[in-house]
């Protein structure tokens, strides 16, 4: 018998380091050639790692959050042969302790339970009956009791697979540690059949749950961080009135080609911002605040703020300019779905030089967005409501939006940011001028 090390594989060019955001197995797995290992994270996409050998697995080299070097220890298996090493290397490693280069960048943080809240994800789930089929056969393992009022303890794919098939993860009996829910606790919820759950009532609820900040949650808060703290915001408020472009709207979904999407607001915002950014350039640029350059890129790539059932993401729209209205209502289907999906690939996922954020019928009535670093500007879309506006003899009802949108003031003046937005509103006011090529 022999023993063969697993090393954090080399997961895309120029990544010097990836976020562990999920194990697979435990000490004392045994795993086939092929077997999901574990899941872990760079700046814009989640990879999973299977095992390349067959074996038992000895030491996990990390914990869940904590980030590793390419080419640092990730997991070590007892294997048939020599394997890769013939025994540990040190007396530190056979206890299960962390390799130094894996410590050094745990964030320091009171310690949570022994079973934290499971990480957030961005990959495509599994399907509602989809056994893990790449785990060898395990012996089955005890239920633990969940005290009542406790949440069920589970990851992101087994709670989806769960809200997919309509079942309430309190009614499963969970065999993992702590009570974790695993993917073969649904397997034999599926087979056997749901349980009668008692009623909670109105007893009061005294739990509390830790949930560490890891996976996408932790990429999204250094980003706003990091843009809050650099960048000095200046946000502008302008109401629109888009009743002329609603009107033009329905007509083209009314008599649309089968060929064609459906329209939203936002294939219109997007063409209304070319042609004022084609006048205002340097509105369309992303900003090196450490080496003091500003770059200006003449192709419009236009970040589309999404929420996914993982959180926040910004898949990008690249070249908006050479796309005509019905270009960018597909290039927005095709990436809303592919983020919801988890399926979105790093380029879907960067490259924008300017970004728009709406919360659709929700966007309520002013935002202050925070700006995607490094760039200089986010065009923000609050509601459409209907309101009375004076028009000089009386009041008539108009569809009214307001854009809510913030600029870095290091490099836009206040006085800029207002001429490019009612250039925006300009257009979108008088939708007919979209169309018009100067």
């Amino acid at each position: 018998m022999g023993e063969h090390i697993i090393k954090m594989p080399d997961v895309g060019e120029g990544i010097a380091e990836a976020e562990l955001v999920e194990w697979h197995v435990k000490v004392g797995d045994l795993v086939r050639e092929d077997t999901l290992l574990a899941a872990v994270m760079t700046d814009k996409a989640t990879v999973e790692i299977p095992s390349p050998v067959e074996g038992e697995v000895l030491w996990l080299g990390a914990e869940i959050g904590d980030v590793v070097a390419i080419g640092s220890p990730l997991i070590r298996l007892k294997v048939e042969g020599d394997g890769s090493v013939a025994s540990p290397t040190s007396v530190e490693e056979q206890k299960g302790e962390v390799p130094a280069q894996v410590a050094a960048s745990r964030p320091i943080a009171v310690e949570p339970p022994a079973e934290p809240g499971a990480p957030v994800r961005l990959m495509t789930p599994r399907t509602p009956g989809e056994a893990v089929r790449n785990h060898a056969p395990r012996m089955p393992r005890p239920a633990i009791a969940r005290a009542e009022g406790e949440k069920p303890i589970a990851s992101p794919a087994v709670r989806l697979r769960a809200r997919e098939a309509g079942i309430d993860l309190r009614q499963v009996p969970g065999t993992g540690p702590a009570g974790r829910i695993t993917h073969e606790d649904l397997d034999a919820f599926f087979a056997h059949g749901p349980q009668v759950a008692r009623e909670p009532g109105l007893a009061p609820k005294t739990s509390v749950e830790q949930i560490r900040v890891v996976g996408l949650r932790r990429k999204i808060a250094e980003r706003m961080a990091i843009s809050k703290s650099r960048i000095p915001h200046i946000t502008y408020v302008e109401e629109v009135d888009v009743t002329a472009l609603e009107d033009l709207r329905s007509a083209f979904n009314a008599n649309k080609r089968s060929d064609r999407p459906k329209l939203t607001l936002l294939p219109f915002l997007m063409r209304a911002m070319v042609k004022a950014i084609a006048e205002h350039p340097h509105l369309n640029a992303l900003y090196d605040d450490e080496a003091g350059i500003i770059h200006q890129h003449a192709g419009v790539h236009i970040g589309i703020a999404t929420q996914t059932a993982s959180g926040l993401v910004v898949p990008v729209v690249r070249h908006a300019e050479a796309l005509d209205l019905w270009g960018c209502a597909t290039e927005l289907n095709r990436l809303a779905e592919a983020a919801k999906s988890g399926t979105a690939t790093r380029e879907d996922l960067s490259g924008s030089t300017i970004t728009v954020t709406s919360l659709g019928a929700m966007g309520g009535v002013v935002t202050t967005p925070v700006i995607n670093h490094p760039e200089v500007a986010i065009i923000g879309v609050n509601k459409i409501m209907v309101r009375p506006v004076w028009n000089g003899s009386a009041f008539i009802p108009r569809k009214m939006m307001n854009l809510s949108s913030s600029f870095d003031h290091r490099v836009i003046d206040g006085w800029d940011a207002a001429v490019f937005v009612q250039r925006i509103k300009t257009l979108l006011e008088t939708p007919a001028m979209i169309f018009v090529e100067a």
